[in-house]
């Protein structure tokens, strides 16, 4: 934020322009930081939920047992949850509500908002849930301290690089419909060779996500929020968190697709 000084300009000169611009870069740490706390939040939200849905879902009880995944023992709740035609709906309930929430997100009131992010995080936890059934749980928590470590270093160059990176965010997006189309014609082949190589490429397109948002986050701050304020730049705070939400949850799951030890 350094170069605040050099490219603001302040009809009252350049000692305003330096008073103006540490309040622009002040500010910038503020909503910066508001926005990692939301996102924070959220994962700790999903983990939280994913885990008490599986352990609601397994029992060390093979008589009282509805179902059987693997080495695992379900309950009724469980058979609901990862059996019954009743997983669709909690499988396809975090994609629905996130567009709602983007597309709505001017509309609301930023408590409203706020709140509706908790719900999303919630659910994405309840769809994320059967990880525990698939991988290993030392597996779960060595690929999550990776993807921690991953994240904070793409979001840290993101926001201190003076590369310009607009540019990379619409290749980045071709990227992303290629992996959602190969995703989608592999529901049908189910080739590994193919999954593999989505799950490769999805890590490269989503680290590089990440630090492009990153970028976006911050300039939109410098060049929109920083004079508009208030409940605007309170319900920006929000749409940002969920959008690096959305690029660690996906980094993890397919960083766990490759280095997740699966539970046989």
């Amino acid at each position: 934020m350094s170069d605040l000084d050099r490219n603001y300009t302040s009809p009252f000169g350049r000692a305003a322009g330096r008073a103006d611009a540490a309040t622009v870069d002040a500010g910038l740490r503020a909503y910066m930081l508001r926005i990692y706390n939301y996102m924070s939040i959220g994962l700790a939200i999903t983990g939280l939920a994913a885990l008490g849905v599986y352990m609601a879902a397994v029992t060390s009880d093979p008589s009282g047992a509805a179902a059987k995944i693997g080495s695992a023992f379900l309950t009724p709740f469980g058979y609901a949850m990862f059996v019954s035609p009743l997983k669709w709906l909690f499988i396809l309930a975090p994609l629905a509500m996130v567009f709602a929430l983007s597309a709505g997100i001017n509309r609301l009131a930023p408590s409203t908002a706020q709140m509706l992010f908790w719900v999303f995080s919630a659910l994405m936890g309840v769809s994320l849930s059967s990880i525990f059934l698939v991988y290993t749980h030392t597996s779960i928590v060595r690929v999550f301290f990776i993807t921690a470590a991953t994240f904070g270093a793409l979001s840290l160059y993101g926001y201190t690089t003076r590369r310009d990176l607009t540019g990379v965010g619409s290749f980045l997006f071709m990227g992303l419909i290629g992996i959602v189309i190969a995703s989608l014609v592999n529901l049908f082949l189910a080739s590994s060779a193919l999954q593999f190589i989505v799950s490769v490429v999805g890590v490269l397109v989503f680290a590089g996500l990440t630090a492009w948002d990153t970028q976006r986050l911050k300039n939109d701050y410098i060049y929109g929020y920083a004079s508009a304020g208030g409940e605007m730049a309170e319900r920006a705070s929000i749409i940002g968190a969920l959008s690096l939400y959305l690029n660690f949850i996906n980094l993890f799951t397919l960083l766990l697709q490759l280095l997740g030890q699966r539970d046989n």
